[in-house]
C-alpha cells in the first residue's frame, strides 16, 4: 500500500534515486534514535543471564521474523566456557502449538498460554511491534509484568500503548504505517545488540 512508503519517496519513479532514497531515509531514522536506552536494554540482557533468566520473544508478521531471528542471534552470543548461556526463546517459530491456541483459544491468547507454561518472575520478555497496539504483544506485555518479569519493547510510529507498558522502550520514530523501515531499523538493532555481545564476551 502507499501509505506504507515513506513521504518522501512517494514521487520517485526510477528505482535507482528510490533505494538511494530509501537508504537515506534509514540513515536518519538510525540517527534519530536514542542509544542510552539501547545500552541500557544491552546491559540488561548480559546481567539477567549471569542470574540464569530466560529471554523470551514476541511478534506478527515481519516482527515475528526478527523475534526468531533475535533469539537465534542471542543464543549464538553465547560463551559456556565463560559461564554466559543466552536462554533466548522465540514463542513465534512453534506453528502447529501456535494454530492450535488461536484455533482452541483466540489469537490474542496465542503468547500469554506460552507464557504461563514456560515464563518465571525475573525472566525477560522483548516484545517486537511496529504499531505497540497488536492485543496478543499488549496481553504478554501485561502477563510479563504481572508475573514478575521485565518488558524491553521495541516499537515504531509514536510507541502505541505497548511502550507505555515497557520497562525499557527503544523507540523507531517514523509516521504512520511506515512498517518496512520500522522492521529494518528492528533489525538493525539485533544486531548492533548481539554484535556488541559477541565484543563483550571475546574480552572478559
Amino acid at each position: 500500500m502507499e501509505n506504507q512508503v515513506p513521504q518522501s519517496l512517494r514521487g520517485m519513479d526510477k528505482a535507482g534515486d528510490f533505494f538511494s532514497g530509501y537508504g537515506v531515509h534509514l540513515s536518519k531514522l538510525l540517527q534519530n534514535m536514542d542509544y542510552r536506552v539501547l545500552e541500557q536494554v544491552t546491559g540488561l540482557l548480559l546481567d539477567k543471564t549471569r542470574k540464569g533468566s530466560a529471554i523470551f520473544l514476541v511478534g506478527n508478521g515481519g516482527s515475528a521474523a526478527t523475534a526468531s531471528h533475535f533469539a537465534t542471534d542471542l543464543i549464538q552470543c553465547s560463551r559456556p566456557d565463560k559461564g554466559i548461556r543466552f536462554k533466548a526463546i522465540s514463542l513465534v517459530d512453534n506453528v502447529p502449538l501456535l494454530t492450535a491456541l488461536g484455533n482452541d483459544f483466540t489469537y490474542e491468547d496465542i503468547f500469554t498460554v506460552q507464557m504461563q507454561n514456560l515464563f518465571a518472575k525475573n525472566d525477560l520478555l522483548i516484545a517486537i511491534s511496529g504499531s505497540g497496539n497488536s492485543p496478543n504483544i499488549l496481553a504478554a506485555a501485561r502477563l510479563a509484568k504481572d508475573m514478575g518479569g521485565t518488558v524491553i519493547g521495541l516499537v515504531g510510529f509514536d510507541g502505541g500503548k505497548l511502550a507505555a507498558l515497557c520497562d525499557y522502550a527503544v523507540l523507531v520514530k517514523t509516521n504512520l504505517a511506515e512498517y518496512g523501515p520500522v522492521e529494518d531499523i528492528h533489525m538493525v538493532i539485533d544486531h548492533m545488540v548481539t554484535s556488541y555481545l559477541r565484543l563483550k564476551l571475546s574480552k572478559m
